[in-house]
């Protein structure tokens, strides 16, 4: 197979999987790689919201016969699968003691071995690509610890231990695996949450505070680290992450 690079479209001739593709963060990224030239296969429970623009699949992540079935789908569509990003992913909230077996199995499921299942899937189309990537989208809550998402950043630091796994497993095959570690977004889920609190405007001024450029990330913000990370031109790029969190992760910044 051959990959066409244009300037201007350094994705031509590749084809993309977005898991989560319909709305919010999977939504930005794939209308960026679309942009960048890729052909986009959305995966979601409900591809009711995804773009026209794109061929659009029904699956479930935490179902592994559902994640199987489609992906088999989109490889016989397209005849290839050259980029992966495993974007789907939900919330949760409170300590350690919030949460019941079941919903700590719910989460993991969905958020961690979702991704194995999606990429299990993927990788024998992967391994025929000249041009093979996979990111994930981890969180800053990976790496900082925030108050009251403790089921949320145990998935998340495991997303990114996996991916860090996966890249060692996969290096040698061609392809490469990294993540993003955006900071709260301007999301759909974010906006349900500011909805349910007892004072929006309050508790939107707080989470803007946190970050230290003072705002919400923008879906498009972390869209351009994915688009960097899976494109040709970062092929010496693996095993890491980009945080997209306004510097909330590295930076200290003295009050104003």
């Amino acid at each position: 197979m051959t990959v066409r690079q244009t300037q201007g479209a350094p994705l031509e001739g590749l084809v993309a999987i977005v898991t989560g593709g319909a709305s919010g963060i999977g939504a930005a990224i794939a209308t960026q790689l679309h942009g960048q030239g890729a052909q986009i296969a959305v995966l979601d429970r409900d591809v009711a919201g995804a773009d026209p623009h794109f061929a659009a699949f029904t699956a479930d992540v935490s179902d592994r016969a559902s994640v199987d079935a489609a992906v088999a789908a989109i490889g016989e569509r397209f005849g290839r699968i050259d980029i992966l990003v495993n974007n789907a992913g939900i919330g949760a909230q409170g300590d350690v003691a919030a949460n019941d077996d079941d919903e700590w199995a719910r989460v993991l499921s969905i958020n961690v071995t979702g991704i194995a299942r999606v990429s299990a899937a993927a990788l024998p189309w992967l391994r025929r690509s000249p041009a093979a990537a996979i990111c994930n989208t981890a969180s800053i809550a990976s790496t900082t610890g925030l108050p009251q998402r403790a089921l949320y950043s145990a998935s998340k630091g495991a997303v990114s231990a996996l991916t860090r796994a996966m890249a060692a497993d996969h290096l040698r095959e061609g392809i490469r695996v990294n993540a993003v570690n955006p900071g709260t977004a301007d999301t759909p889920w974010v906006g349900r949450l500011l909805d349910a609190a007892a004072d929006p405007a309050a508790e939107r001024a707080a989470l803007n505070a946190r970050q230290p450029h003072g705002r919400l990330v923008s879906p498009d913000e972390v869209a351009g680290a994915v688009a960097y990370l899976v494109s040709p031109a970062s092929g010496s790029t693996t095993g890491t992450s980009i945080e997209v969190d306004g510097g909330m992760a590295q930076l200290r910044l003295r009050a104003e």
